[in-house]
């Protein structure tokens, strides 16, 4: 690889906190309330006894098992809440630039509504914005779920076309905004990602920053398939064909395991040539002393 290598770990969160992890589960505090999930790349032992997570948790999330018997392959599941677990509820980022709240919810998939190891990706979003020396520079946030990386590009001062193919979750994105009163013009957009994209290369639309955080695999509105592996080649070449020539960042963030940081490299080198580049994991150390690797990123900006 040219790019240099970095292991990312988010500095600023008090809200947020890694317990322990270890036996395909991980244990997380977010706020007032701690919460026990699946995590597939938790292949090691816990460190913290059984007891002492049964104790320490609001709400466990089971999932059902799935193909081969398997629970990590399914996509359904339940929580197992006491009696002081809320259903909603709020937590806080601060850092030296980004003031930001999030409301979180227990869903169905067992997902709450934040992914908080992109914090060190949310100050790069902000930085790359403001270096960018324009009015107000235009940002496309393709797979954009509760919309983190939205709050931090608008915090900055862009205009964000915010994109996801699930309308809950657009709406969801749209009421942390305005929980955070952020001004900047967002147009909110329920469509399938590839669809949206070959559209805007053949307007000749351009934009000043692309975050691109895509699935392994997902439905559009309208029962579109979105394969990461047939799909992200394709993606990549068309966000090249969008970005402003003089002035922009990208962000590139894969959770599927399959895919290497020398994948992305030469998927990043294939669709936008040698540049100048970050690549590496995102990483939550846990307060027990293991580091669970979360994600795999590449990122670089012109401006």
């Amino acid at each position: 690889m040219h790019a240099p290598y970095l292991l990312l770990s988010p500095r600023f969160w008090k809200d947020y906190e890694l317990i322990d992890c270890g036996n395909f589960e991980k244990l997380e505090r977010f706020g007032e309330f701690i919460l026990s999930r699946p995590e597939p790349q938790a292949i090691w032992d816990k460190k913290l006894p059984q007891k002492e997570w049964d104790s320490l948790h609001h709400a466990k999330y089971l999932r059902e098992k799935g193909r081969d018997d398997l629970a990590l392959t399914s996509e359904k599941g339940n929580w197992i809440k006491k009696t002081s677990m809320k259903d909603r509820w709020t937590i806080h980022y601060k850092s030296q630039y980004l003031d930001l709240n999030f409301n979180l919810s227990l869903t169905s998939f067992g997902h709450i509504g934040i992914f908080p190891e992109q914090a060190e990706n949310w100050e790069f979003i902000y930085d790359s914005v403001k270096s960018i020396k324009e009015e107000k520079p235009k940002v496309l946030n393709l797979f954009a779920y509760t919309g983190a990386s939205t709050l931090a590009a608008c915090a900055a001062g862009a205009d964000v076309i915010h994109l996801d193919s699930v309308k809950q979750v657009v709406n969801w994105a749209n009421e942390n905004k305005q929980s955070n009163k952020l001004e900047g013009i967002t147009r909110w957009i329920v469509e399938d990602a590839l669809k949206f994209v070959q559209r805007e290369k053949r307007r000749g639309n351009t934009y000043h920053g692309i975050i691109l955080d895509p699935p392994a695999y997902g439905r559009g509105p309208e029962g579109e398939k979105w394969l990461l592996e047939q799909h992200l080649n394709e993606m990549l070449k068309l966000c090249a064909d969008l970005l402003n020539p003089q002035k922009h960042f990208f962000l590139l963030n894969i959770y599927s395991v399959g895919f290497s940081a020398l994948i992305l490299d030469s998927l990043i080198a294939n669709a936008f040539g040698n540049n100048k580049r970050e690549i590496g994991e995102l990483v939550l150390p846990a307060k027990s002393g293991m580091n669970l690797p979360v994600g795999t990123f590449v990122r670089f900006r012109k401006s």
